[in-house]
């Protein structure tokens, strides 16, 4: 076999893992947040203020070792011993909270006040911030950077890579996540409403994908032209991610103009149910997944990405539905508490909802991107926000303790007396945090993680690397991918093509 053809194998025929491992890995990145907020809260106890002015590349390389970097290791060398890299960061992080709420002298508490759980429930959070959507989206990006370049490393389990059929893989999780991810901050989760006609805006909307459908041409071109591995049972053979990416976000906003926002869910659950049944009462379910004949049409060379956009576009109107909710104006940290019952509530629903569709419908494709996927990865999503409030939460209330109200990317406690001179300190926070600049250019960061991941591929022979040097070159890889957008963070510069 030739090189080509021996990492498509590799990458090829896998079952997945089981919806426990995924589900707990959630644990994971909110755990590694609330370690990094401890840095700050617990210098600034030791300090009597927040670290400014630091040199950029320290608050860069904090970040990227309190955030990247398990990660990277999470899905590699210490995979199979997860659930004790969990428990050990539990039990730091628990050891710290326990230090900071019984620190005493704290240069900073003029007034000791004694936070009980009755007046932390009636305090105030700044309005308009609603960190865990954008930690959620951040890291959607980061994980799925670093899954397609350590997918074609020995290192990483062939469990957490995409399935071939059926099953449960982390990377499955990933795009579906991707797709939930842009919902949630798109013009009508955001609750933005249609200035002129509604085919002015439909009109606006087609223009805003032109991007997509150039990378997606720029990756068919690439791909191609340099005899590049590719997965074909993924998309296709011509279709790739970025034009999903662009059919959905069109055919949802079409959707979203005719209809009322604030029943996109209803449209979530119509589409993925009658998309179900012409699984189940036609030959679409057999023609996606036994018919291998891919010289007939466009059609048959490209069936799963093709016939893979309306699960999709179902995950999205669910994800603007859950975005609308998220954006509403809250203020009162009793709010946000209702906000993280109501999304495990949902979660837990959804995962009902899921288990039995699996045992009476069929299991999880990514490949069909069918009923169950869709339920699947809406669930897990919303699981996944509420782990990430609660780790703001834990946060919010360490701050009050310890009267630290600067913490990057969380929520911050509202005093009226402290706002106005707060606000330029955050502002110089968040100039420096890697959340932030991704966040900023988050197409960008997906497409030059692409565009390295593939000089990755044609520099470094992934199958003979050791475990040692593969954690090494990821680690580079993401160190790179971080710092250019980073840099673009620090100039202020966003790159947007439209």
């Amino acid at each position: 076999m030739s090189q080509r053809e021996l990492k498509e194998a590799f990458i090829s025929n896998l079952n997945g893992t089981s919806l426990g491992e995924v589900a707990f890995g959630s644990f994971l990145t909110p755990l590694c947040f609330i370690n990094r907020g401890l840095v700050w809260i617990l210098y600034y106890q030791a300090k009597g203020t927040v670290p400014l002015p630091f040199p950029w590349i320290s608050h860069f390389v904090l970040d990227f070792c309190m955030i990247v970097a398990p990660l990277v290791l999470s899905c590699t060398m210490l995979s199979d011993i997860l659930h004790l890299v969990i428990l050990a960061l539990a039990l730091v992080s628990g050891a710290f909270q326990w230090y900071v709420y019984h620190a005493k002298g704290n240069p900073a508490a003029v007034h000791p006040q004694t936070v009980t759980s009755k007046n932390f429930l009636k305090s105030h959070v700044q309005s308009g911030r609603v960190p865990m959507v954008t930690v959620f989206r951040v890291l959607v990006n980061i994980k799925t950077a670093i899954s397609i370049l350590a997918v074609d490393f020995n290192v990483f389990p062939r469990r957490y890579a995409k399935t071939e059929l059926y099953g449960t893989g982390v990377m499955d999780f990933g795009v579906g996540a991707y797709v939930f991810a842009n919902a949630l901050v798109s013009p009508e989760a955001r609750g933005r409403t249609i200035v002129g006609s509604k085919m002015n805006h439909i009109a606006k909307q087609l223009m805003t994908v032109w991007p997509l459908l150039v990378l997606g041409l720029i990756r068919l071109a690439s791909v191609k032209m340099t005899g590049y591995h590719e997965h074909v049972t993924e998309y296709g053979v011509h279709w790739n991610f970025f034009f999903t990416l662009a059919i959905v976000r069109v055919v949802a906003s079409l959707l979203l103009a005719l209809f009322p926002v604030g029943h996109s869910w209803i449209f979530a659950v119509l589409l993925g149910g009658l998309y179900q049944s012409a699984l189940e009462t036609t030959g679409l379910k057999s023609f996606l997944l036994h018919n291998n004949d891919r010289t007939v049409d466009f059609v048959h060379a490209n069936k799963e990405g093709l016939f893979s956009v309306p699960g999709y576009i179902a995950i999205y109107m669910a994800g603007v539905q859950v975005g609308l909710y998220l954006m509403k104006p809250r203020t009162l940290v009793r709010d946000y508490f209702r906000v993280i019952f109501n999304l495990l509530w949902g979660s837990g629903v959804l995962y009902g909802g899921l288990f039995l569709c699996q045992a009476t419908v069929e299991p999880v494709s990514r490949r069909l991107a069918n009923l169950s996927f869709c339920l699947w990865i809406v669930a897990q999503c919303t699981f996944f926000l509420a782990c990430l409030a609660l780790g703001d939460m834990a946060l919010l209330m360490l701050q009050r303790k310890s009267h630290c109200y600067l913490v990057p990317s969380a929520w911050n406690p509202h005093e009226k007396d402290k706002d106005s001179v707060a606000e330029g300190k955050r502002r110089s926070m968040d100039r420096f945090c890697l959340y932030q600049a991704i966040n900023r250019n988050q197409l960008l960061f997906f497409l030059i993680a692409n565009v390295t991941t593939g000089l990755t591929n044609i520099l470094v022979d992934t199958f003979s690397t050791s475990d040692y040097v593969s954690v090494s070159v990821l680690l580079a890889y993401m160190f790179i991918n971080c710092g250019a957008v980073h840099i673009l963070h620090l100039f202020k510069i966003t790159v947007k093509f439209w």
